[in-house]
């Protein structure tokens, strides 16, 4: 399998769920409100025989010729956005849902930004998001989902998509996030989502208070990388600054 981070930047973010653009080379992190943390934005592609899967889909950003952003970082790896067949979501907070469809400014329309993937979303994050709204959701990113016919809503605590791919409901950063693992070949890659968000959290015990279940999190963490080492998965890091992919 081939993985490719899709990276669409580092930003700071604080209590009002703002994302702010960060540039590393030139902006003080300690300029920035109390509380503020800096994370990466960046969602992945994964190349497998019969696939090109994205997941989560990133915050939804425009190049300035108005291609949308995590449509150019495919384009500049050499893939087409009408290639990817497969569209995984963690959860449907902003900065993981926002790419999943695309504004045509003429048309006043919005389109799948796929269109030619399925998208795997759990029906229980889909009920929670359409409940809860801002500021974590942005209820317009996701809403079209409802009555897609491009959708799949996934059910249950675990299970599995084309017998490669292991989704489970672990709660924990947001009451109905989930995770996944791809397996191919005797490669696993895991993807954590916001519970194992960053490579260090992987090795700290660390309780956020941003996450739903802080305390669920890091116990999740543990286990996955103690168990992660012993099966010499890959990991992915959504919100990684420095190190995107680790494989054991």
């Amino acid at each position: 399998m081939k993985i490719i981070p899709l990276s669409e930047g580092a930003f700071t973010v604080d209590i009002t769920k703002k994302f702010v653009p960060f540039k590393k080379d030139k902006d003080d992190l300690q300029e920035r409100s109390l509380g503020s943390i800096l994370v990466e934005i960046q969602p992945f592609a994964v190349i497998t025989a019969n696939d090109v899967i994205v997941i989560d889909t990133g915050l939804g950003f425009n190049m300035p010729d108005g291609t949308l952003q995590i449509h150019q970082n495919l384009l500049n790896n050499g893939i087409g956005p009408l290639e990817v067949t497969k569209v995984l979501l963690s959860h449907l907070h902003k900065d993981h849902a926002g790419g999943i469809y695309k504004t045509d400014d003429l048309l006043k329309q919005k389109f799948l930004s796929f269109p030619n993937a399925t998208y795997y979303v759990h029906k229980d994050e889909m009920a929670f998001a359409l409940k809860k709204g801002a500021p974590s959701y942005h209820i317009t990113d996701f809403e079209g989902l409802q009555n897609s016919d491009q959708v799949i809503f996934l059910e249950g605590d675990s299970g599995k998509i084309d017998d490669y791919i292991t989704y489970k409901l672990t709660g924990a950063h947001s009451p109905c996030h989930q995770v996944f693992w791809i397996e191919e070949e005797g490669q696993k890659i895991f993807f954590g989502g916001d519970v194992a968000p960053q490579l260090q959290q992987m090795k700290n015990k660390f309780i956020a208070k941003y996450d739903f279940d802080g305390r669920k999190c890091m116990e999740l963490r543990q286990q996955w990388w103690e168990q992660g080492a012993e099966e010499k998965w890959t990991f992915l890091f959504y919100h990684d600054i420095k190190t995107p992919v680790f494989g054991f």
